[in-house]
């Protein structure tokens, strides 16, 4: 079983690599008023994907617990 479970995270491993290096465009990102940063579109997604992550796992213990 954790020979699948290590064969299934190298896999998702190497379709992330090859999806960066195929989306290495840089895109620019305004954020405050004609502030903007060009940065490769992998990283900015990288970044929010992130901080999606984080959000949840700062509201997740809040949730269960007001459900007790």
């Amino acid at each position: 079983m954790q020979l699948i479970t290590w064969l299934l995270r190298l896999i998702i491993f190497i379709v992330l690599v090859c999806f960066s290096a195929i989306n290495s465009d840089k895109v620019l990102l305004y954020y405050y008023h004609g502030q903007s940063l060009e940065l490769p579109l992998s990283v900015i997604l990288l970044i929010f994907f992130g901080l999606g992550v984080l959000l949840t796992i700062l509201t997740a213990p809040r949730t269960s617990a007001a459900k007790k």
